[in-house]
């Protein structure tokens, strides 16, 4: 069996695989404080409740955008499973040849994340990660990873309303139902969630018309969304095609299995690094 972590700045989601099938996941709070043996503790109690063993695990893998977290993790690989993590990092084969000015700046989620979309649906795509930031990627049919954008997530705006005014209070992200709102919480849960419904509206459609032409075709271009926010944003928007909360665990377990067990009929694999 595989465990796959994918850390977030806010949340940790856990994945166990079986010969490639996903038998089940949690989702717990990233915490930079806790040790090693407190993240191992918290896993056995995991497996204990699935019925696990920690024994049944052959490998881990790991994409972090939280590099305090990623040394107590692979610790914890180490003493609780006595397995070597796999980091996805740069070197590491994705599939993907990625177009940034410098590919070591792409954070690991947004790579695991094209490399799942890409494997499932196919290009060109949008994939929009709606986690503590909100993230939009462009990739072509070519599984080439071109860039994208980086917005403030729906936690953060609302966080900000809250501590850098004075009169304005901590509210649940939620529709109102209206614009024209009569109260104050109303009126910010309007501002955030539909203010983030109109952004995403946006910049679907200018990366949209921006992947077209630079792919030279006519082909649609599918937008993919994941993220603990993405239903409530997608039941807004008329753009996005797909929910897929599953993503990035889906990613990590495809990029494991191109590290692992190299197949002599798969397609070239592509360092991170690796342009044309």
């Amino acid at each position: 069996m595989l465990l796959a972590f994918d850390i977030g700045n806010s949340n940790t989601v856990l994945g166990v695989f079986k010969d490639g099938k996903l038998l089940t996941n949690w989702r717990i709070e990233t915490d930079p404080n806790k040790s090693a043996d407190e993240y191992g503790m918290l896993v056995n109690q995991l497996f204990a409740y699935e019925g696990l063993k920690l024994t049944d695990i052959k490998d881990v893998i790991i994409s972090t955008v939280v590099p305090s977290v990623l040394y107590t993790v692979q610790h914890m690989s180490q003493k609780y499973f006595n397995k070597r993590a796999i980091v996805v990092e740069s070197g590491v084969k994705t599939g993907l040849i990625v177009k940034y000015d410098n590919p070591k700046q792409v954070g690991a989620d947004r790579i695991v994340n094209a490399v799942a979309a890409i494997n499932k649906y196919g290009g060109p795509l949008i994939i929009i990660d709606f986690g503590t930031a909100t993230t939009f990627c462009a990739v072509t049919e070519k599984a080439e990873y071109l860039g994208g954008t980086i917005a403030p997530g729906l936690k953060i705006a609302s966080e900000a309303l809250f501590e850098k005014t004075s009169m304005l209070p901590k509210v649940e992200l939620d529709e109102p139902g209206h614009t024209i709102c009569k109260n104050t919480i109303q009126s910010m849960q309007s501002g955030l969630v539909y203010g983030h419904m109109g952004m995403v509206e946006f910049m679907v459609k200018k990366m949209r018309k921006e992947l077209e032409e630079h792919c030279g075709t006519h082909k649609p271009v599918t937008v993919v969304a994941t993220g603990g926010l993405s239903t409530m944003i997608e039941n807004g928007v008329d753009c996005i095609d797909y929910v897929d909360k599953l993503l990035t665990l889906e990613g990590l377990e495809i990029i494991y299995r191109k590290n692992r067990k190299p197949s002599k009929h798969a397609h070239k694999n592509y360092d991170w690094n690796n342009e044309q």
